[in-house]
């Protein structure tokens, strides 16, 4: 792999259908094992159930106040610094609790694809 900078480009922000807008800052083949996307759950906003197969996933809350679950865990308040760590095949989903926007980097290893992806709970069929 050879070192370069990729940069945040706020323009490629998209709204992905689990309920929270997405930028991928780093996914790519040449550095396949974590990939980086900065995440931002509106105010009042939850994401759907969903896992990650074969993929550990981190967390990292950059701005505001809301709730996680993870796996069978009651919701657990996070705010700016916080890290969540959810092991792979586990369900999760955040909610925006607080008077701003939500942010934060999810951080997976190895990287984020999405044939790993499932929505809902992981013990219903999905």
């Amino acid at each position: 792999m050879n070192s370069l900078v990729r940069r945040l480009d706020l323009s490629q922000e998209y709204f992905f259908d689990e309920g929270c807008h997405i930028i991928e800052i780093s996914n790519s083949d040449d550095d396949a094992e974590v990939s980086i996307a900065q995440a931002r759950v509106e105010k009042g906003q939850q994401t759907k159930w969903h896992r990650l197969e074969n993929t550990t996933e981190r967390y990292v809350i950059l701005q505001g106040t809301g709730s996680v679950e993870v796996g069978d865990s009651d919701p657990c308040p996070i705010s700016a610094g916080d890290v969540v760590i959810i092991p792979q095949a586990t369900r999760q989903r955040i909610r925006n609790t607080g008077s701003e926007d939500l942010r934060f980097l999810a951080i997976c290893s190895p990287r984020f694809q999405k044939s790993n992806y499932r929505q809902g709970t992981g013990i219903d069929t999905l």
